[in-house]
């Protein structure tokens, strides 16, 4: 999936490292209508703006010269072992 996405962006001029703080504004705006259809309960919207999300998360990794793949596993090596609470629905580490 990753390699469809990236060709789509690049054969659309998106995948310039310059065009990466206009990618992170597309990621607030996904963000937002993520947050729009939680509130509405519609799911289906909801599946669209996670796919968003990752999407632009996707191409802002290749603008800025990192591997998405290896984002994922370094934050998991990261909160793998961490210890905390969750409280009203967050995880609150310790």
């Amino acid at each position: 999936m990753n390699d469809l996405i990236l060709q789509w962006a690049d054969e659309r001029g998106i995948l310039k490292p310059e065009n990466a703080n206009r990618q992170i504004l597309k990621l607030f705006e996904e963000c937002g209508e993520l947050a729009g259809a939680m509130a509405k309960n519609k799911h289906s919207e909801v599946v669209d703006a996670i796919g968003d999300i990752q999407v632009v998360l996707i191409i802002l990794c290749k603008q800025l010269g990192y591997d998405y793949e290896q984002c994922l596993v370094d934050a998991y090596n990261v909160i793998k072992e961490r210890k905390g609470k969750t409280i009203n629905g967050i995880f609150v580490k310790d």
